[in-house]
């Protein structure tokens, strides 16, 4: 680096140094500080779209008594906070109603469409709760494709028993066996299972 000698010169240095590149460093502050200041006003928006769409699934949990009015909000909330978390949340609740009430046409419908577009981590428990009831529709090859697009293997134990039942009911009573084991080799821990095992035994 040059050293300078005298007070003038690294006063006429600094002069130079701030007309070549004093415009470049006061327009690449002003670019900094707009960007802080958009990151910050994007911040504050995703926190507000955030603490709404808590507030509309508070609103519609508050409605989970009543399956009429508890629909109407979580359409709502699809509407207005459709790629948020509590959207899914709220549509998982709604199929849960659906079913509980014997509507396993509407479950099916409410579960595929949740299904299609959430979390790959959560999509498994999503996919459980599908096959269960298209199982109970009696759409036994929906069922079954449903639970073969379950890869983690940590839903593997509750995939194969389920698809073990699945295979009982539709009279493959070896297939069922053999899933009923590969659930058991998964580390399932359904109390069930070995009583579903030795019942085929029989």
């Amino acid at each position: 680096m040059e050293i300078y000698s005298t007070e003038e010169q690294q006063v006429e240095a600094i002069k130079s140094f701030w007309k070549e590149y004093g415009n470049s460093i006061i327009g690449g502050a002003a670019i900094g500080l707009a960007a802080l200041f958009g990151w910050n006003t994007y911040q504050e928006y995703q926190i507000g779209q955030e603490e709404a769409a808590s507030a509309a699934f508070d609103a519609a949990v508050e409605k989970a008594g009543a399956r009429d009015t508890l629909a109407a909000a979580v359409d709502e909330l699809k509407l207005s906070h459709g790629d948020s978390a509590y959207a899914d949340l709220a549509s998982l609740m709604l199929a849960k109603a659906a079913a509980d009430a014997g509507d396993l046409t509407q479950a099916e419908q409410r579960l595929t469409d949740v299904a299609a577009g959430i979390d790959a981590d959560i999509k498994p428990l999503v996919d459980l709760r599908l096959a269960r009831v298209q199982l109970a529709l009696g759409k036994s090859d929906e069922a079954l494709a449903t639970l073969n697009a379950i890869t983690g293997e940590a839903f593997a134990g509750q995939r194969d028993e389920l698809k073990g039942d699945l295979l009982k009911q539709k009279g493959d009573l070896q297939g069922a066996r053999d899933a009923y084991q590969a659930a058991l080799t998964a580390g399932s821990r359904s109390p069930a299972l070995q009583m579903k095992l030795d019942d085929l035994a029989n």
